[in-house]
């Protein structure tokens, strides 16, 4: 809605009547206008930080691990190649149990080994049976060294992922098994659950890290999905390594929408707590006008859609109803 002829009028009387008020506004508004400013550039500034640790994160990393991936995929593919048999387990047949009978079999191949190394015998390949082990995306095998392997095969709807790798020590059945080399992304808390579980419930940890990475890499190709379908509507988009804090703004639509999503833990793949502000940018160049505020308004049915879809279901119906939503609100705000 325009500025009438008569609200122009009253507003000019009103700065001839009190010059001081009128000057006063005027030194607010050009507070108003630095303190905007000093935002801007501060926004920036956190942005360039953000890539340059995210560039120097991924150009400390990406060396070392990229070796370490191609060896260690070398390894587990030469421990399928020479497998007698893949043993598929489903529910409770994956269980501590058969854990302990995996430890037993690395210990009994090193002392067959170290056996035949003292005596000279020729090694009869087929005495012992190499049986690797399916357990939803985790396959687990046994390499040499009285190592225990785990390879987990993640993915996104429906398509295969990134491969990632876990090795464990089991030096006797009287220690308890520790992590010997990896390649999870360092940002994920290994180590944590390392301490916390590895000894108690070896199990639950191998589980555990699955379910991380999975929730890890499910989270970030939504957000890439996003990006690839709707990057010419989202002016800004920020996420942490893990991707458990991700917030975008959209900017081609009648409204400056802020989307905020938060994870309550790195297993998540849907928020727990979402936000999602409109401010509308017509009522901005009327306030401009009129010397007030503008108010933002949270879009309920877009933080529902977050709360209960993938990100890119949720952000098609975000903008499905979007223009409709904010038309309703002008029209509450500014009844004719």
């Amino acid at each position: 809605m325009e500025v009438s002829d008569f609200e122009e009028e009253t507003l000019k009387k009103r700065h001839k009547k009190n010059p001081f008020t009128s000057s006063m506004v005027e030194v607010n508004s050009m507070h108003e206008d630095d303190d905007n400013d000093r935002l801007e550039t501060a926004r920036a500034r956190f942005s360039n930080v953000i890539k340059r640790h995210t560039a120097l994160a991924e150009r400390l990393s990406r060396d070392s691990d990229k070796m370490i991936f191609q060896r260690l995929q070398k390894e587990f593919e030469a421990a399928r190649a020479s497998q007698t048999e893949e043993v598929y387990l489903d529910g409770e047949e994956w269980n501590d149990g058969l854990l302990a009978t995996i430890r037993e079999r690395v210990h009994m191949e090193v002392d067959r080994k170290a056996m035949l190394a003292e005596t000279d015998v020729i090694p009869n390949h087929h005495v012992e049976d190499k049986i690797t082990y399916r357990v939803g995306n985790k396959v687990i095998c046994c390499l040499e060294g009285a190592r225990i392997g785990i390879q987990y095969e993640t993915t996104f709807a429906g398509d295969p992922c990134e491969l990632y790798h876990l090795v464990l020590e089991s030096r006797s059945f009287l220690e308890k098994m520790t992590v010997l080399e990896h390649t999870i992304p360092f940002f994920l808390p290994l180590r944590e659950a390392e301490n916390d579980l590895l000894s108690s419930n070896a199990m639950r940890f191998i589980d555990y890290i699955g379910e991380l990475l999975q929730a890890y890499v499910d989270r970030k190709e939504q957000v890439r999905l996003i990006k690839e379908l709707y990057g010419n509507q989202i002016g800004e988009l920020y996420h942490s390594l893990p991707y458990h804090i991700i917030e975008f703004v959209l900017d081609d639509f009648p409204c400056k929408v802020i989307v905020s999503l938060r994870y309550a833990d790195l297993v998540s793949v849907l928020p727990t707590r979402v936000r999602v502000i409109a401010w509308p940018i017509d009522q901005f160049k009327k306030s401009e006008v009129l010397g007030a505020h503008p108010s933002p308004t949270r879009l309920s049915y877009a933080e529902d859609a977050l709360k209960s879809m993938s990100l890119p279901e949720a952000y098609a119906e975000i903008v499905l109803k979007l223009r409709q939503v904010i038309q309703e609100i002008f029209e509450d705000r500014n009844p004719s």
